[in-house]
């Protein structure tokens, strides 16, 4: 795999179409779920792992499922990792394991890991598959991380569960308080998404017109 490859999958799965921020996509878990960091780290994780499996699986079979029962063995590959994870947690994490509670065998129909088989294993090599799996499941993690802080911190006081003050708003700990920390973490990761989206194209138009100011050729040098 050549270097500009790897960057296009990573900078896909962490930041053009991250999952939650971009997408849009697992609204359910992330508003559910992201009550405390510890949480959100464990949902991701998950997700993760199961988005890495299924997605090299789906690539090694993708020349053996026939098209028209695809949808239903990607469901049934998905649902062998659920069952996986499901069973680790419950034996090894026990107290993650009750947290995630329902949302985490509906991780079989989750909109994110049912996309990727469709849109890019079924299609791809095992290692661009599971390249994919890893930065769009990083991508997940990481939202979902960044939701759990802030709304643990303002709702709870505390960071993973250590107590950090006795100041609380009960509100971020709520469903409408989900709704408003997950609203802006969307505007502002867009907003810089697109600043330095419009920055770029600026470079690339100055660049080819060969207008780029000096300081700037020097980088680009």
């Amino acid at each position: 795999m050549n270097t500009q490859k790897f960057r296009k999958i990573a900078s896909d799965g962490l930041l053009t179409n991250n999952p939650t921020f971009r997408l849009v996509l697992g609204t359910c878990p992330t508003l559910a779920l992201t009550t405390s960091a510890f949480n959100g780290v464990g949902m991701g994780l998950a997700v993760t792992f199961i988005l890495i499996c299924s997605n090299v699986l789906i690539s090694l079979l993708r020349k053996v499922i026939p098209n028209s029962v695809r949808i239903p063995a990607f469901v049934l590959i998905i649902a062998t990792f659920v069952t996986i994870v499901r069973m680790v947690m419950e034996k090894f994490i026990p107290d993650l394991y009750s947290s995630l509670g329902v949302f985490l065998p509906l991780i079989v129909v989750n909109c994110i890991i049912l996309g990727r088989a469709e849109s890019f294993a079924s299609k791809n090599d095992v290692l661009s598959s599971a390249l994919d799996g890893l930065f769009t499941g990083l991508g997940f993690t990481v939202a979902l991380t960044l939701m759990g802080t802030v709304r643990e911190i303002l709702g709870s006081g505390s960071f993973f569960g250590l107590a950090l003050w006795d100041f609380k708003i009960a509100f971020f700990t709520s469903q409408a308080g989900a709704f408003f920390v997950y609203g802006i973490f969307i505007a502002l990761f867009n907003a810089v998404y697109s600043y330095f989206e419009r920055k770029q194209h600026r470079k690339t138009f100055l660049a080819e017109f060969d207008v780029l100011p000096a300081s700037e050729k020097v980088k680009e040098g």
